[in-house]
C-alpha cells in the first residue's frame, strides 16, 4: 500500500490513495483485525508528476509575499513540502519494516500521511481559487534529500523529517498565518490554520518513537540527536524557536537550542525558515 503510493505520480491521485489506504488501516484496525506488516522495496524517490520543474535550491526564484503572485508562490512551496511530507510519511513505513515496531508506530504515520494528504488537498484548492495550480512553478528536492540521507538510518530519519524539517514548521508557521490574514485571504488562512494545528502531532510521533527505540537500545536521546543532527541535517538549526509547540510535541530546548547556528547555511533552507 505504501510502495503504490509511492509510486503514483499525479499530486491529487497520489493524496487520493493515501486516504483510502488510511481508511483501509483504520477499519481494520478497529474491527481487531490489523493488517500484516510485511516488506517492501519502496523506491529511493517518488514518483513524481513532469511539473512543477525540479531545480537546485539556489535557482528557485522567491518572490515578496506582499503581492499577490508572491503569496501565490508560498503556497505552491508549502504544497510542494507537504506532497513530499506525504511521501516522507508512507516512505518511513515502507523502507524500515526489517526494524520491529509496535502496531502504534504504523498507526502514526499512517494518520500523519493521511493528514499531509489533506493539508496537499487544501493548498492545492487555494491554488486553483487564485487561478493557479500546482505545478505552474518551480520547486525544489530539498526535502526529499533527508529521506535519500538516512534510507539505512530509522532513528536518522526520526530526527531529521518530524524533529527537525517538521518542527521548523511550528517555528514559521504563525507568520504565514499573519500574511494571509493581513491579505484577507480566508480560505488561505484557514488551511494554514488546520496544517498548523495538525502538524504538531506529526513531530510529537517523531519524538515519541525516536524516544522509543533509544530507550529500547539503552541510549540518551538527546546526545544521539545531536550526532544524527550533525551528520545529516545539511544546514543550521535557525532561531526563532516555536518553544510552545515544540514542548507542545514533546521536543525540549536542550535538544535544539545547542544545534542553533552551529553548522554554515546550506542554500534552499530558507525555504523552511
Amino acid at each position: 500500500m505504501a510502495v503504490e503510493v509511492l509510486t503514483t505520480a499525479n499530486g491529487r491521485a497520489k493524496t487520493a490513495l493515501s486516504h483510502a489506504h488510511a481508511a483501509r488501516w483504520r477499519e481494520a484496525r478497529a474491527a481487531g483485525t490489523p493488517l500484516p506488516i510485511g516488506r517492501a522495496n519502496p523506491p529511493m524517490q517518488p514518483s513524481r508528476p513532469e511539473r512543477p520543474e525540479l531545480l537546485p535550491p539556489r535557482d528557485v526564484p522567491r518572490r515578496r509575499t506582499g503581492s499577490p503572485q508572491g503569496r501565490i508562490a508560498l503556497l505552491h512551496a508549502l504544497a510542494h513540502i507537504e506532497l513530499n511530507a506525504v511521501d516522507l510519511h508512507w516512505d518511513i513505513i515502507a523502507r524500515f519494516t526489517d526494524t520491529e515496531m509496535p502496531l502504534g508506530f504504523y498507526d502514526d504515520w499512517v494518520k500523519s500521511a493521511d493528514e499531509e494528504s489533506k493539508h496537499f488537498n487544501l493548498l492545492c484548492d487555494c491554488l486553483e481559487a487564485v487561478g493557479s495550480h500546482y505545478g505552474a512553478l518551480p520547486a525544489h528536492a530539498f526535502m526529499w534529500r533527508a529521506a535519500e540521507d538516512t534510507a539505512d538510518d530509522l532513528l536518522g530519519r526520526l530526527a531529521v523529517v518530524p524533529m527537525v524539517l517538521e518542527a521548523r514548521g511550528l517555528d514559521v508557521t504563525p507568520g504565514m498565518i499573519e500574511i494571509f490574514t493581513k491579505a484577507d485571504e480566508p480560505a488561505a488562512t484557514d488551511a494554514l490554520k488546520v496544517i498548523y494545528a495538525e502538524e504538531v502531532g506529526h513531530v510529537a510521533y517523531g519524538v515519541k518513537w525516536f524516544n522509543w527505540l533509544c530507550g529500547r537500545d539503552g541510549l540518551d536521546p538527546k546526545e544521539v540527536f545531536h550526532g544524527l543532527v550533525r551528520r545529516y541535517f545539511r544546514g543550521a538549526l535557525k532561531p526563532p524557536f516555536n518553544e510552545e509547540k515544540r514542548a507542545e510535541a514533546g521536543l525540549p530546548p536542550d535538544f535544539y537550542w545547542p544545534l542553533a547556528e552551529e553548522v554554515a547555511e546550506a542554500p534552499g533552507t530558507a525555504a523552511f525558515r
